[in-house]
């Protein structure tokens, strides 16, 4: 056959868009741009983590993140330091030189990443990346693509997205181990969520567009396979999202869970029937689902607890043979198995920890329990009644205590004519399933020289365990850590909810004060005049009557107390308040457990003795989403204009919300 030559290339504007051939290629682009933006972070935060493998263990946290909680065996007694220990504190105690220019440029930067706008849930940092990964979501769709004819590149990088929206919703990630404490499931989830309505709005695109080009052809929208399919396949992203929505999960979340779960098993079912081109895309995301299924069963432990209810508004869980397996500031995702609920999962922070890094919840190396051991030993939970299933829990608490009491009363009268009382709360046996631990705090508290812990009604259940970590590092033979002094606060509603956590905080606050190199001064908040009598004696802890203002606290620290002016520490309460918290001072000083409840108005001066500037500020705030924001707010005001001056400054905030 003759050689005709080199066949002719048509030209650019006359070639027919192929959009099979070319909009994988943008597939994969999106793909490699935001793997490599996900490495590059990854590898800025190696640091942190190896600095807590350092000061923890690999062991120890390789298993917190593999193993799960279990019974330490070997529980070692807790024994305080000497007088003679202040030679092992770190070499830099008392060392406090001003950041450098390039130290200071970068504080500022990160203080700015703090702010978080009013109404908004979001961030700086978070705002940047979610808008950064829509702009890319949007370059891959429109550049060189012919959407009004073919809208095939929509549906292309919409199908790109399953990976990412898989990666950062699963709870037992590896993004979790290798961004260290702090960056579990509940911090990387808001990436889930944007990256899953980016997903969403890019189907919409491409399934709009594909219905106006049938519309205007006159060509059938249902029929044949491909178009029944897409159509299914966008209704059931359409009630994803919708049953996603903030409002309808807050108040249906098992509903939401079912509807989740079900409804990506049904997309993908469909995404597979509408195109060839999705199954390369929907391994990974089974890939990704598989290993946390499988890593939670191997985390997964069922314990004997005990239910103890604390009035009717929270309810303490114990479980005694969990003592070892997690990090301070870590919960885990508990499961109660009563009246029928057993399916039910739900977060709640571990209060005390491992018997070998914390104050309280231990035993004696003889197996005899502590002091108060018979209430701290082990894993200490708290659920405070804010949804039907903590409610459900207290009920059941408060009703089955009142039943053994009953039975106990009879059976001692059928011995003696004076039977013995019994305590209010008596504890319930129960058995409960434990999955984690997951999350954890992100700054180490032992790196700054002054710390603050705020927390909000149940946020003090991650407080007081940040609380028992550092006052125990502290107050032991030091291994570099720096801090001096810890303000607690603590805001609650009534006196009465002081009494929830009081026993976890006394044996704290009684070894912060016998330790000569630490001090630990508690404030506790109260916004409402309920049951003042009931204030239990925790030592150096004053409570007040109003709600706290975060940056004023801060100054507090970062003030010398000469010049700290004559204003409160917080907002200042109504008028009426005003005169019923003189009241209420007057009435209290008649009690037998009297503290200090200044009025409104008041001065509140810190306690605390003034170590200089210079040593760096820790701040843990959690709670709800307002105490949270006003915290990373009044942490990027301050390190926007003294972060130099005070030599740094560190937050972690934790929400207590869906």
């Amino acid at each position: 056959m003759a050689n005709t030559g080199k066949p002719p290339e048509i030209p650019a504007e006359f070639q027919i868009y192929n959009s099979y051939v070319e909009d994988p290629k943008w597939q994969r682009k999106f793909s490699i741009v935001w793997a490599s933006f996900l490495g590059a972070a990854i590898f800025i935060a190696l640091p942190s983590l190896v600095r807590l493998i350092h000061r923890r263990g690999f062991v120890t946290v390789f298993r917190a993140w593999l193993g799960g909680v279990r019974e330490d065996r070997q529980t070692r007694r807790y024994t305080p330091v000497d007088d003679h220990s202040d030679v092992h504190q770190s070499k830099s105690e008392g060392h406090r030189a001003t950041l450098s220019r390039r130290s200071a440029f970068l504080n500022r930067i990160r203080s700015l990443m703090l702010l978080t706008p009013p109404g908004i849930e979001l961030n700086v940092v978070q705002l940047t990346l979610i808008i950064g990964y829509i702009v890319l979501v949007v370059v891959c769709i429109v550049t060189d693509a012919q959407l009004i004819e073919n809208s095939n590149r929509a549906g292309f990088i919409a199908i790109a997205q399953l990976p990412p929206v898989f990666l950062f919703a699963s709870k037992n990630s590896i993004l979790s181990l290798l961004f260290g404490p702090g960056y579990g499931y509940e911090k990387l989830n808001f990436l889930h969520k944007w990256s899953a309505r980016s997903l969403f709005l890019a189907a919409v695109l491409h399934g709009a567009l594909w219905i106006r080009n049938h519309l205007e052809w006159n060509l059938p929208i249902l029929g044949e396979q491909k178009e029944t399919t897409g159509v299914a396949a966008l209704g059931v992203l359409c009630v994803l999202v919708i049953s996603s929505l903030r409002p309808l999960r807050r108040r249906w979340y098992q509903f939401f869970f079912i509807i989740h779960v079900l409804g990506f098993v049904s997309f993908f079912v469909t995404l597979c029937y509408h195109t060839i081109y999705a199954s390369p895309w929907i391994f990974p995301p089974l890939a990704l689902y598989g290993f946390d299924i499988l890593l939670r069963l191997f985390r997964y432990r069922i314990k004997d607890a005990e239910l103890v209810p604390v009035g009717n508004q929270m309810t303490i869980i114990n479980i005694r043979d969990c003592t070892d397996g997690w990090l301070p500031g870590q919960h885990v995702r508990l499961r109660i198995f009563f009246s029928g609920r057993i399916f039910e999962s739900h977060p709640l922070t571990i209060m005390t920890n491992p018997s070998s890094v914390g104050v309280v919840g231990k035993k004696s190396s003889s197996g005899v329990e502590e002091e108060d051991g018979d209430k701290m030993e082990g894993m200490v939970l708290g659920a405070r009644v804010c949804g039907d299933w903590t409610r459900a829990v207290n009920e059941y608490a408060l009703k089955e205590g009142e039943r053994v009491r009953r039975i106990s009363s009879a059976n001692e009268k059928d011995v003696s004519h004076s039977p013995t009382p019994l305590p209010p709360a008596t504890p319930i046996p129960i058995q409960v399933m434990i999955d984690g631990p997951y999350g954890g705090c992100s700054i180490d508290l032992g790196e700054y020289e002054s710390v603050l812990l705020v927390a909000g009604g149940s946020g003090a259940t991650f407080t007081i365990s940040m609380l028992d970590d550092i006052v125990k590092r502290c107050a032991g033979v030091r291994k570099g850590e720096k801090t001096k002094r810890i303000e607690f606060v603590w805001c609650v509603k009534s006196f009465g909810s002081i009494n929830w956590f009081a026993a976890l905080l006394a044996p704290i606050a009684e070894l912060a004060a016998a330790s000569s190199g630490l001090e630990l001064h508690i404030t506790i908040f109260v916004t409402c005049l309920c049951d003042p009598e009931s204030v239990p004696d925790i030592p150096n802890m004053d409570v007040i009557l109003e709600r706290p203002d975060v940056y004023k606290l801060l100054e507090a620290l970062i003030t010398p107390p000469s010049s700290i002016p004559a204003t409160s520490a917080g907002h200042s309460a109504e008028d009426g308040e005003v005169d019923a918290a003189i009241d209420l001072e007057a009435r209290a000083s008649q009690s037998p457990h009297h503290h200090h409840y200044p009025p409104a108005t008041s001065k509140k001066p810190s306690t605390l003795r003034w170590v200089g500037p210079g040593g760096g500020i820790g701040i843990c705030a959690s709670g709800p989403e307002s105490l949270t924001r006003e915290a990373a707010n009044a942490v990027a005001r301050l390190g926007l204009r003294k972060g130099n001056q005070v030599g740094g400054v560190g937050l972690h905030t934790e929400l207590f919300a869906m």
